[in-house]
């Protein structure tokens, strides 16, 4: 650690006495300071828990999807779109259908469903999962299929953390075709939203609903010249209780450079009316590749695959946009030469701190790919590069989608490439970051029952709502339920542990 120096004393000697005990009052805040630092330093610290296709045909997957999802045991959920112990057997031939799988913080993985078991044509339970899970009230994961199912134009489904999987819907393309996953949500009213790339009434994608009992609707189709709205993003429920998203394509683009359709940032309502909000121009970033994260202040922040002000053109933002529309880029990447800050950022997540974090697919042409970090100001810290080692990126290369932030404080990503077998990987990235709670849903009326995930948490003493003591009952060391109580307010849940640490949720919990 750097030496502290503090200056001489000059003063006589009993006017020295106060100005001592402020320098030293200063010099101790600092030291504290330069400890916290350094610990966030060395804590930086990037950990391959597993490399995908360990065997031929890789029964174990292969093409990782994100984000990866915290279950209420304390694992880790996640899917890859092909491989799979079906290879060979089904519609999928050589590259597998895909799979579901659980790995534990330590990076024990398990594979707890294969799709398409049978040599029916096409899987009648789906094929090609993708975009990732969400972890529901009732303790189920819900995710979507790229195809497959009753028509071959993909399904809803849920599944159990033991693998037990029930297809909820199957798309027709009326009512959509390829659904992304990273549109699954579940909002305050506990019905399932999720997004199409295509299909609906003018093929160009579409917003549906699904209840937990399994009835569907499609609540907006897009229409076929926006122009070109096309490629929703996911869905993000705001403060306002109402449903926000971007998509990768389309807006008018009166204001932005005339070859370009940037994409759009809208506003759903539950009842299904659409309003676009604003369109993506260059200089401020264009086409938005990743759900939107809200913040404490309402705003919310995501990235571009394109655009900014670089100086290799086009390499992606970090955005700001309020839920009337307004942007403000925080950031553009590739201000320096070769790119050291990464290019194409792929999602971001929202740290303890109240800081972003998040991923770039690549960087300058060695490298493969950096994890940042960003201040709601637009300071930009490269916290990791992924790099070769003799040619290999045995830390995996090209990471995909944002990081899940695990209530034990460490974020876990996934990447397409690199790991010992080429095929992706999943790692672990500690930034110092202490633990927390984190609530299911992340919004309720009093009397509506949670799952509050976390770590160490049996023998816990209490729970908390703003301040407002709640009943709850420990399920396990990592779930507890609990009742919103009456008299409740938004703001932070917290867990009062068995020793006596208080546990506080990473996103303000908000009730109506």
């Amino acid at each position: 650690m750097p030496t502290l120096w503090v200056p001489p004393f000059t003063g006589a000697p009993d006017e020295d006495i106060p100005m001592k005990k402020s320098l030293l009052t200063l010099a101790l805040a600092l030291a504290a300071i330069t400890f916290s630092l350094a610990v966030r330093a060395q804590a930086q610290t990037l950990t391959t828990l597993y490399s995908f296709c360990s065997q031929t045909n890789c029964p174990d997957g292969d093409s990782l999807s994100a984000p990866l999802v915290q279950g209420t045991d304390g694992n880790l959920y996640g899917e890859t779109a092909f491989g799979g112990t079906s290879v060979g057997n089904s519609s999928c031939g050589s590259l597998g259908c895909g799979t579901i799988y659980k790995i534990t913080p330590q990076g024990k993985l398990t594979t707890i469903y294969t799709f398409c078991w049978s040599a029916a044509s096409p899987c009648p339970d789906g094929d090609g999962p993708q975009g990732g899970l969400v972890l529901a009230t009732d303790g189920n994961l819900y995710g979507v299929t790229a195809g497959g199912g009753a028509n071959n134009y993909g399904t809803v489904f849920k599944i159990t953390s033991a693998g037990k999987l029930t297809t909820l819907h199957n798309f027709n393309n009326t009512d959509g075709w390829v659904a992304e996953g990273r549109g699954v949500i579940q909002a305050a009213n506990g019905n399932v939203y999720g997004t199409t790339f295509g299909g609906g009434a003018n093929g160009e994608g579409t917003i549906f609903e699904m209840t937990p009992s399994g009835t569907f609707t499609s609540l907006y189709s897009f229409p076929a010249n926006c122009p070109l709205c096309t490629g929703p993003n996911g869905l993000t429920q705001g403060a306002d209780g109402n449903l926000y998203g971007t998509t990768l394509g389309g807006g008018v683009t009166d204001n932005c450079n005339a070859a370009s359709t940037g994409g759009t940032f809208f506003q759903l309502t539950p009842s299904g009316t659409l309003t676009t909000l604003a369109v993506f121009c260059r200089l401020t970033g264009f086409f938005p590749n990743s759900p939107l994260v809200l913040a404490a202040n309402g705003n919310f922040y995501s990235t571009t695959a394109g655009g900014g002000e670089s100086l290799d053109a086009d390499q992606g933002t970090v955005y700001e946009m309020t839920p009337t529309g307004s942007i403000t880029s925080l950031y553009s990447f590739c201000l320096q030469t070769d790119c050291p800050d990464g290019k194409t950022p792929i999602g971001i997540a929202l740290g303890t701190d109240g800081n972003f974090y998040g991923t770039t697919e690549l960087a300058n042409a060695d490298y493969k790919g950096t994890i940042f970090e960003i201040t709601p100001a637009g300071q930009l810290t490269t916290l990791h590069t992924f790099t070769p080692t003799n040619g290999n990126f045995l830390g995996g290369s090209d990471p995909v989608g944002p990081m899940l932030l695990h209530t034990n404080g460490a974020f876990y990503g996934v990447t397409s490439f690199g790991g010992k077998h080429g095929s992706g990987s999943v790692f672990r990235f500690a930034t110092g970051l202490q633990p927390f709670v984190k609530m299911v849903p992340t919004s309720g009326a009093v009397g509506t029952n949670v799952i509050i995930l976390g770590t160490n948490l049996t023998g816990a003493t209490a729970v908390s709502f703003n301040g407002k003591s709640a009943n709850f009952k420990v399920i396990s060391a990592s779930e507890i339920t609990a009742t919103v109580p009456r008299g409740a307010t938004s703001g932070t849940v917290t867990v009062t542990t068995s020793g006596g640490r208080k546990l506080k949720s990473n996103v303000t919990f908000r009730v109506p």
